[in-house]
């Protein structure tokens, strides 16, 4: 085998802004987008990507958004919150 592998590779997963924007819950933390089967059970960081819109405010809890995203977010009237 060649090469390295991150073993954060493994634990990480990205969602977009479009997807966030199908959910109905106002606060989205990983266990929402567990529930909605956005990331699979063995992930424990995720990133949200610029990708589509966003029209809705959402709050963000534990999730880190890319600066792009963060700003759609923030224009939406939602929040980021670590």
């Amino acid at each position: 085998k060649d090469g390295f592998t991150s073993r954060v590779s493994t634990i990480t997963s990205q969602v977009t802004l479009s997807q966030l924007d199908k959910l109905t819950e106002m606060d989205i933390n990983i266990d929402v987008l567990k529930q909605h089967n956005l990331v699979t059970k063995n992930i424990s960081r995720v990133k949200v990507m610029l990708s589509g819109e966003i029209n809705r405010a959402i709050n963000l809890v534990g999730i880190k958004p890319t600066k792009g995203a963060k700003a759609a977010i923030e224009a939406a009237k939602g929040t980021v919150s670590e």
